[in-house]
């Protein structure tokens, strides 16, 4: 990476790092995907019971790998054989869990987490339950404002989620949703199909409980 450009984006990451601390948030820095893995297990002890949310970066940075180490009572919503009942099942331990590893849409530079789901264990889970919540968030997460995590999550997060998902919506088809506009108006407003994985949308900005929720800002694109 070009030295001005990791200067930058250190500075920016600095400037959302202070503002995530004031909302009584955590900060770990990683310098690359490669160390998430690493960050991770600092923040877990041995034996500890883990739920994840569905996230491409705790599978692009390997901390799918650590958790299947042996050394957590992981809760694994992947595992081969599944029935969607038992994925459920895993939904509802996941909230008392030791902690809960997932990533978030967006991060504005006022240290606030804006996050969008489906089935929404995921944002609920962020909000109350787990001991502890690990956020894991590839710069390219990083937005100014609110109205640019809602863009980013109509034009980025959401139709790329639904290609992975293989969702039959509009965003899919389309690359970006059915009301995204350069204003990120209408943020609750999308697509009607049976599929549509934009129903619950949660902002995370104070926290009541100090360092309860943990970010990992990586200096790295990844994940949606």
């Amino acid at each position: 990476m070009d030295n001005n450009i990791k200067t930058i984006m250190e500075k920016r990451i600095s400037k959302v790092a202070k503002n995530l601390e004031k909302n009584n948030m955590q900060v770990h820095y990683a310098a690359s995907m490669s160390e998430v893995a690493a960050k991770v297990a600092e923040l877990l002890k041995d034996g500890d019971t883990v739920g994840i949310g569905g996230s491409q970066s705790i599978f692009e940075s390997g901390v799918i790998e650590l958790l299947r180490s042996g050394r957590y009572d992981f809760l694994d919503r992947y595992k081969e054989g599944l029935s969607r009942e038992d994925v459920e099942k895993i939904y509802i331990k996941s909230f008392s869990a030791d902690a809960y590893i997932c990533s978030s849409n967006a991060i504005t530079e006022d240290g606030e987490l804006y996050n969008v789901d489906g089935n929404s264990n995921r944002v609920a889970a962020i909000c109350y339950g787990p001991k502890s919540v690990i956020i894991i968030a590839g710069y390219n997460k990083l937005v100014r404002n609110l109205t640019e995590a809602v863009s980013r999550v109509k034009a980025v997060a959401a139709p790329a989620n639904c290609s992975r998902l293989e969702s039959r919506t509009y965003c899919r088809e389309k690359g970006e949703c059915i009301s995204f506009s350069e204003d990120a108006s209408g943020m609750a407003e999308g697509c009607g199909s049976p599929d549509r994985i934009c129903c619950n949308y949660v902002v995370s900005a104070y926290q009541r409980k100090k360092d309860r929720i943990k970010v990992i800002l990586v200096e790295e694109d990844f994940g949606y």
